[in-house]
């Protein structure tokens, strides 16, 4: 399974230049690959100004992702602002080359930064199944809350996927907490942030990774205008759970 985890640099609040941005990074790309991972809110920004930013579903964002997708012939996804039944959402959308598609609403809303006063939080997980693969969604400040993305002793996931806009203050964090949601979880661990400085004024580093099963980095990237390519391999993510199944001692309790 490979990955491409594309970090960039977005543009403030405008639709079209990031859509027509990132589609010339995915054109330029020298590998195929499985997947395309975009980063949170990668259509606009970490904007609250929903009310002028929202999109409903099917329209250009997600008919955009479906023609990425059915173009390069990999799945794509990232978070970008939705408006639903009169509620916004930070929605992560992942499309199919089928024009098969997944969502995940952010769960854990950004107090800090009020998001929690203009989007509702999202109540249910979303595992993804592709191409033999598990994946489970998560947006930015959920990384923090390791509980959303506890997995089971039956293993319910192989690979968590997180997008955000972290700014550079808080890399720390993010770097540490990318690591261990990997080895608490006996999973790939991938987090895609952004660089660039937002129309807040707040600097994003990028710090762009991956994480195996065991806590090793596979890629990296700091500030930098670039695409990390990484390859899963499944065989060693089995035979590891085999030989070192931990969460068959984790607690019981249920999250759905």
């Amino acid at each position: 399974m490979r990955l491409a985890l594309v970090q960039s640099d977005i543009y403030w609040e405008d639709i079209q230049a990031n859509l027509s941005m990132f589609e010339e990074k995915i054109w330029k790309m020298e590998k195929v690959v499985d997947v395309i991972i975009l980063p949170e809110m990668f259509t606009t920004g970490f904007s609250m100004n929903a009310v002028q930013l929202a999109e409903p579903m099917n329209l250009t964002t997600q008919k955009w992702m479906k023609q990425m997708s059915s173009q390069t012939q990999a799945a794509i996804c990232g978070s970008y602002i939705v408006k639903e039944d009169g509620h916004f959402f930070n929605r992560f959308l992942w499309v199919q080359p089928d024009g098969i598609s997944f969502s995940y609403d952010k769960r854990h809303l950004f107090t800090f930064a009020e998001e929690h006063k203009t989007f509702t939080a999202g109540k249910k997980k979303s595992i993804i199944t592709w191409r033999n693969w598990k994946f489970l969604p998560q947006i930015c400040y959920d990384l923090r809350f390791p509980v959303s993305s506890r997995n089971k002793k039956n293993n319910i996931y192989d690979c968590l996927i997180y997008v955000a806009n972290w700014p550079h203050k808080r890399a720390m964090a993010w770097n540490t907490l990318l690591k261990a949601r990997a080895i608490e979880n006996l999973s790939y661990s991938v987090g895609v942030n952004r660089i660039g400085v937002d129309g807040k004024g707040l600097y994003y580093s990028g710090d762009s990774s991956a994480y195996d099963f065991v806590g090793n980095q596979l890629v990296f990237a700091n500030e930098n205008d670039t695409i990390l390519f990484v390859d899963l391999d499944k065989n060693q993510l089995d035979g590891f759970r085999k030989d070192f199944p931990a969460l068959d001692d984790s607690d019981s309790f249920i999250l759905n």
